[in-house]
């Protein structure tokens, strides 16, 4: 960013808020969060801009030591200033614009509770802001909005007007230390630093937010934990005259075909059991035993078809497949192709998610004296998001 390079840019993160309605005790920028302190990931964001000179942080008096150490550790090669902040939002924001130095340019305020931030995003408003000064990024509502007073409809505001405000919000920093200091003067309070300028009369621009810049406020906020599970299949059939040889739902042309109940598509098998496996589902022995007569003969398509019902059924969505055929003959590289093809649509996957390879073991074993064929896979599965 060229504009950026003889520029001071401060940014002050606002994490000084209470944690009451996470029900939460203390600071809930400080609670974890996929494992690591919630604040910790705009530190390392801002840290990791080369446009940003100075980088405050403020909290609560009590937290002073403890952020101290967090950023320390997450921007090892910056210098962090952390201070006290204020009863209210805006009373900590401006004690954190005072500590800035009074040669800066530009300063980006954001909250320490949205936590889901990257770079590409600050940049896109703060070339924005070199532009119109006064910047705040927001989304467009996707909600009708109503107006209620004593539990009835009074208004319904027209949606195509409404924007969702998000941070971080951007600006001059003559201008919004101006904004905070006449807001000061006159008593005024706002619930963001934009509403400040807008009170001061100098337009805000709004640039494009993103929807996952989530602000975490209450419990529901919280992205839903997310468990990836990985199971293995093998399977074996043996390869006999008079019998279609089909793999991954192919029937390949070849003098010789393998032997089972069903069409003994093998590789179709050993996917199946790795997907049981990574529900901790048993085997397709359990779920359709040879004993049936039901599958006699029956396509490994459909079987396989069942076993994603159980996937859907549980929560989950296949991450990835990866799969070693194992035989001597035939070749397999004409067929590779179509195969994924046919297990990725069966699968419900993009086909980059599936992977099938064919190897021989160089003469060796029952698969080397072309007896059979073998197959390895693997699945992982994760839970689906809401």
């Amino acid at each position: 960013m060229q504009e950026a390079v003889h520029m001071r840019v401060g940014v002050v993160i606002a994490a000084a808020g209470e944690g009451k309605r996470m029900g939460a005790e203390g600071n809930k920028v400080l609670l974890p969060l996929r494992g690591r302190p919630m604040l910790q990931y705009s530190i390392e964001c801002f840290a990791a801009m080369e446009e940003v000179t100075d980088l405050v942080v403020v909290t609560r008096a009590v937290d002073l030591e403890l952020v101290r150490e967090l950023a320390r550790q997450a921007a090892p090669s910056r210098s962090v200033q952390v201070v006290a902040g204020g009863a209210e939002r805006q009373e900590s924001v401006y004690l954190g614009l005072k500590v800035l130095p009074l040669d800066t340019d530009w300063v980006i305020i954001h909250d320490g509770a949205r936590p889901f931030i990257n770079p590409e995003l600050v940049r896109r408003g703060l070339e924005a802001a070199f532009v119109h000064k006064a910047v705040g990024l927001a989304v467009p509502v996707k909600d009708t909005i109503k107006r209620v007073q004593e539990g009835f409809v009074v208004d319904t505001l027209n949606r195509a007007e409404l924007w969702a405000m998000q941070t971080p919000q951007i600006f001059s920093f003559e201008l919004i230390l101006a904004a905070h200091e006449r807001a000061r003067e006159l008593g005024l309070q706002a619930t963001d630093d934009c509403a400040l300028v807008e009170k001061l009369g100098h337009p805000v621009y709004i640039a494009a937010g993103e929807y996952g810049n989530i602000k975490i406020t209450t419990p529901d906020d919280l992205p839903r934990r997310e468990e990836v599970s990985v199971g293995f299949g093998y399977d074996v059939h043996r390869l006999v005259a008079d019998r279609p040889l089909v793999l991954g739902g192919v029937t390949i042309p070849y003098e010789k075909g393998l032997l089972g109940h069903s069409d003994a598509d093998v590789l179709t098998h050993a996917i199946m059991d790795a997907l049981l496996g990574a529900m901790g589902e048993g085997d397709i022995g359990e779920h359709f035993p040879d004993t049936d007569q039901r599958y006699a003969g029956i396509s490994s398509m459909l079987l396989l078809r069942h076993v994603m019902d159980l996937v859907n059924a549980g929560g989950w969505e296949i991450c990835s497949v990866d799969a070693v055929i194992m035989a001597q003959q035939p070749k397999l590289s004409p067929w590779k192709a179509a195969i994924r093809a046919s297990l990725a649509q069966a699968l419900g996957i993009a086909e980059r998610h599936v992977s099938v390879k064919a190897t021989t073991t160089e003469g060796l074993g029952f698969v080397g004296r072309e007896e059979g064929i073998a197959v390895q896979a693997v699945a992982a599965l994760r839970t689906r998001q809401c």
